[in-house]
């Protein structure tokens, strides 16, 4: 099917429908190199099973129940409310129906502004630009400052975080491709969307864990991970398995500043403070969020629940290199445990602190 030939030009101004392809789709809104990109998806689609919108209530007001893509016209950027965007797209798509569309992210800002200065000019105006447009729209501080010099609109976002974004709302990312510094993506409608999809920016974050009894409680921690990361967590391990230690391999979901702190130990000291409220006692196992835990034997789940996670885990005891030592770490300690919990917790903690001291031991 001759997708350009095929749509008419119609008052996109009432109906929320883009007036074709090669008049603005194409033309207009969207890089030139990027036609083949979004061609290849929408091929062989029927015209009335897809819908182009420029704004928000382009996708608010429609009668039709549901399509079979959905195209965002305007990047990203200019949308207050980019999560209203996806929640709106996941009500009109059919499952497996596509969501396309653009926008600039950290990285691509960044290539634009030190391509079109000179060295030192062009540094200067990117830590401004980074100040302006990634750490004010996210402080509470001056969010509201922000929003109402703008509108809301022109905030910027890490494709980790737009990939996040999407996985909240139950959309799966199938291609993606940065074309003029802008990054282009498509993506499935595989679920309906999470609910309270809505974490926080602050550099102290609130992360779900499973403790005693198997209830679920929030750690504190320093935030090291770009916002939106924990829901992509399924994602990760299904396509980067498990390194050494135990943590993800290659986790894309790691900022650079964030590598640092844990490679210094500091993204854990939040933590103290769950001790102090009792959710942690010193010692003991690591407190697991509930995708991690699924991944445990069945036995050590029921011994895990028996007892408070740990603020020092036996992991820096025994310094295991696989999940499945890892586990067989933990079960030795909650046996331990179990016999003699005070003479377990002081031969343990003496054990960590001289690797942590003496061998190095840190977090990954």
């Amino acid at each position: 099917m001759n997708l350009a030939s095929t749509l008419q030009p119609i008052d996109y101004q009432e109906s929320g429908i883009v007036p074709g392809v090669e008049d603005l789709f194409f033309s207009k809104s969207f890089p030139l190199d990027s036609h083949f990109f979004v061609r290849k998806y929408l091929q062989g689609i029927p015209v009335s099973e897809i819908h182009f919108a420029e704004k928000i209530n382009h996708f608010q007001v429609i009668e039709k129940n549901s399509f079979a893509a959905l195209v965002s016209v305007s990047k990203l950027n200019e949308f207050e409310e980019i999560n209203e965007l996806f929640e709106h797209s996941s009500r009109l798509l059919d499952k497996s129906g596509l969501i396309i569309g653009y926008l600039e992210t950290y990285v691509n800002r960044k290539n634009k502004i030190l391509e079109k200065y000179p060295h030192l000019l062009s540094q200067l105006i990117y830590r401004f630009d980074a100040l302006l447009y990634r750490v004010f729209p996210k402080l509470p501080i001056t969010q509201k400052v922000y929003d109402f010099i703008t509108g809301g609109k022109g905030k910027l976002m890490s494709r980790v975080e737009l990939t996040g974004r999407l996985y909240a709302f139950g959309f799966e990312v199938v291609d993606y491709q940065d074309i003029d510094n802008m990054h282009f993506f498509v993506a499935t409608k595989i679920s309906e969307p999470i609910k309270q999809a809505d974490p926080t920016y602050w550099p102290i974050v609130k992360l779900k864990r499973v403790g005693e009894g198997g209830r679920e409680f929030k750690v504190y921690k320093l935030r090291t991970m770009y916002p939106y990361s924990e829901y992509l967590q399924d994602y990760v391990y299904q396509h980067n398995n498990l390194t050494e230690g135990g943590k993800f391999k290659d986790d894309f979901r790691v900022s650079a500043f964030g590598k640092l702190l844990r490679k210094v130990w500091l993204d854990e000291i939040p933590m103290i403070w769950n001790w102090i409220k009792g959710d942690l006692k010193l010692v003991g196992v690591r407190p697991l969020s509930e995708q991690y835990f699924r991944l445990y034997s069945e036995e050590l789940k029921t011994k895990r629940t028996q007892t408070k996670p740990g603020l020092l885990p036996p992991f820096y005891a025994d310094l295991p290199k696989t999940l499945d030592e890892i586990m067989d770490s933990e079960l030795r300690y909650l046996n331990a445990y179990a016999r003699s919990p005070l003479k377990t917790d002081i031969t343990y903690f003496f054990k960590i602190l001289k690797n942590i001291l003496f061998k190095g031991a840190r977090s990954r």
